[in-house]
């Protein structure tokens, strides 16, 4: 081969096929918690496809799967627990310093 034709093969990447994130035994429901919690973020919403890695078939069970959970109290329609820890903060910070502030009373 020529250098010049050389020059313009891309090398070969090797790669590792990842493992589906649904098996072919697990069955895609409501009541299977421990499978849904994996395709949700930590502000309670539903991961993307290209995220999860699933057909589309999946995702669609998986989005369903989810909103029956949520309707059924299963599982939250949002985790606020990140922003009430931060809010409780804020709050703390607010009251400590209007506590500290005193008025500037002279003494003659």
């Amino acid at each position: 081969m020529d250098k010049s034709k050389r020059l313009f093969l891309k090398p070969k990447r090797s790669f590792r096929r990842r493992l589906p994130p649904i098996g072919s035994g697990d069955r895609i429901d409501y009541k299977n918690m421990s499978l849904i919690s994996r395709f949700i973020s930590e502000q309670g919403k539903i991961l993307s496809r290209r995220v999860n890695r699933l057909t589309l078939k999946q995702q669609r069970l998986i989005t369903i799967a989810i909103k029956q959970a949520r309707i059924l109290s299963s599982l939250p329609f949002l985790n606020n627990e990140k922003k009430i820890r931060n809010n409780e903060k804020r709050f703390e910070k607010i009251e400590s310093t209007a506590r500290t502030t005193t008025t500037g009373l002279k003494k003659n």
